[in-house]
């Protein structure tokens, strides 16, 4: 080979190494993690996926897509040892070309994938995503690379979720109101069963058991109108609403279950769980807070695990009090005519959910982001209702929790309590996952 021909050669090699390592180097953004766990909200609404479960599917795909980083970068520690059973994760073998961003985000999808009832739909995503990246210049090999790493990150992930009890909930007995004085019994228009009464029989995460954090026993039910029942009750009768507390109580309503009146028809209105708002949320502080890729997937992670943990702590409660609400409850002892404002959701009343989970996402995020970081709040503005602008994630945390009472469909110590135990589950958290440098 003459001279001229190895150094033309030789360039050509450079040159293709140099842009095959400025393609692997190429990495996604934290909004592109938004984009995944919106595309599963999506799915969610379509589905009617009730809140409990909705904080399990985004739990499991987000540890998903961490337990990625964390086997890539050292300063992020895997979920072994923290997490109540959690394996170790075990790297694919060989490891081909991949993007870690790349794969993060596609082991979400293609765990959600495997977990939602609809999750198919989501590989349409997972495929306008490559296509996308592919014109953005990501090479086959990575694209390739990344989805075979995903899957075999994922297949771990869902081995691990298929161990939580969760599949065994449907030997279980129906669930029937118990016809008590006191006690819950379906609400309408839509009069539906009760939403997982079993819930808490499912494992935790990072909570000993489901009743760590038992709360309080609720104001006791009585009939007698100099009771404390009674006169609690006569507070959400007689509470005026006004505009903005109207705009509060929509805002925060969040509730799969809504149908609307259309004719002779009802029809079902699309609307997000709590959950799915807190993670929007989360999607919001770190595209403003302009975290990176690694560092958002570490916080969804945490939100998620703590919104899980949130869920199975009130639902133990919901079903041990097993309360009457207050549509039921006034319109039989005060005003048969009475309606709340919002339509109260299929499953006892105390504690207040929105409350428990609330407050424990608001601690984990002012963990990661601070006391006083205000934001924008859009993630309703996509289902017709205006943002609302917020100084701390506790001050939405607080008005979240407050408008369940201006909906109607709680009493004020199933909100108070609720907070309660949701900070303690939020401090909890981050307690138990501080090994990890969360």
């Amino acid at each position: 080979m003459n001279i001229k021909k190895y150094i033309s050669l030789l360039l050509l090699m450079v040159l293709y190494g140099c842009q095959q390592s400025e393609t692997d180097s190429k990495t996604l953004a934290a909004s592109d993690i938004g984009k995944v766990t919106r595309a599963m909200t999506d799915l969610m609404i379509q589905d009617v996926t009730n809140p409990p479960l909705a904080g399990r599917f985004f739990a499991y795909a987000a540890l998903a897509g961490y337990e990625v980083v964390a086997l890539n970068d050292t300063a992020y520690h895997s979920m072994y040892g923290l997490l109540n059973d959690f394996p170790q994760i075990v790297p694919p073998h060989p490891e081909a070309n991949y993007s870690v961003s790349l794969s993060a985000a596609l082991a979400m999808l293609q765990t959600a994938a495997k977990m939602q009832p609809s999750g198919a739909k989501l590989l349409d995503f997972q495929n306008s995503l490559l296509d996308s990246l592919k014109t953005e210049g990501f090479s086959q090999a990575i694209l390739d690379g990344s989805v075979d790493y995903a899957a075999s990150i994922s297949k771990q992930i869902l081995a691990y979720a298929k161990d939580d009890r969760y599949n065994q909930i449907s030997n279980y007995p129906r669930y029937a109101p118990k016809g008590a004085k006191g006690s819950w019994y379906p609400t309408p228009p839509g009069y539906f069963p009760p939403v997982e009464p079993y819930f808490n029989t499912i494992r935790t995460f990072v909570l000993d058991s489901a009743a760590q954090f038992k709360p309080i026993p609720p104001v006791a039910f009585s009939e007698d109108k100099k009771s404390d029942f009674y006169k609690m009750m006569l507070v959400n009768y007689q509470d005026k609403l006004n505009e903005e507390k109207k705009l509060i109580a929509a805002f925060w309503d969040c509730n799969p279950f809504a149908l609307a009146n259309n004719g002779h028809l009802m029809v079902g209105m699309k609307k997000i769980s709590p959950g799915a708002h807190w993670i929007g949320i989360t999607d919001i502080a770190c595209q403003q807070a302009n975290v990176d890729f690694f560092r958002a997937m570490q916080i969804t992670m945490t939100v998620s695990v703590g919104m899980m943990d949130a869920f199975v702590a009130c639902w133990d409660e919901k079903y041990r009090s097993d309360r009457i609400r207050p549509e039921t409850a006034i319109r039989k002892y005060i005003d048969p005519t009475w309606t709340p404002f919002l339509q109260t959701p299929p499953f006892p009343e105390y504690l207040s959910g929105h409350s428990v989970v609330s407050a424990a996402e608001a601690v984990i995020l002012t963990h990661f982001f601070g006391d006083n970081f205000a934001y924008t709040d859009t993630v309703e503005e996509r289902f017709g209702l205006p943002a609302r602008d917020f100084t701390s994630f506790r001050q939405a945390s607080q008005e979240a929790a407050i408008s369940r009472f201006y909906g109607g469909i709680h009493y004020m110590d199933a909100i108070d309590v609720g907070v309660d135990q949701g900070t303690k589950v939020g401090q909890w958290v981050i307690e138990r996952l501080r090994k990890a440098n969360i």
